[in-house]
């Protein structure tokens, strides 16, 4: 906004006189309307993380991962651990992949460190 002399504010008006520089020469101000661009975030993708049946893992090791890694208590815990046993997999849960990556990561490195041959997968949902 330029002011020129008497254009310039008013004592104890508190107005504001614009010359006809300041506008588009139609004699209002320039007008416009203003919006905000949000940026569009997606969902990440979300991962099942699977355990696989076998043999040898003692039930109650599977129990104690799905409580330990999970958060499950005893109870879905076994729930989890008998689907597994019956129908060869069950799903541990969904996370984003960085986290179910972890998760399968910290499954692996216990069965591993216990001598079981324990499998701990994850599938994109």
């Amino acid at each position: 906004m330029t002011y020129h002399g008497d254009n310039a504010e008013q004592k104890g008006s508190g107005k504001q006189i614009m010359s006809e520089q300041d506008n588009d020469g139609g004699g209002l101000p320039n007008t416009g309307i203003v919006t905000k661009t949000r940026p569009k975030t997606k969902k990440p993708s979300m991962y099942k993380v699977l355990l696989l049946n076998d043999d040898y893992t003692p039930m109650e090791f599977v129990v104690h991962v799905l409580e330990r890694f999970f958060e499950k208590g005893r109870e879905e815990a076994t729930a989890i651990m008998l689907q597994v046993h019956r129908k060869g997999v069950g799903v541990c849960g969904v996370f984003t992949y960085e986290i179910a990556e972890t998760k399968v990561n910290q499954v692996m490195d216990l069965a591993r460190q216990n001598q079981h041959p324990l499998q701990c997968t994850l599938e994109k949902e």
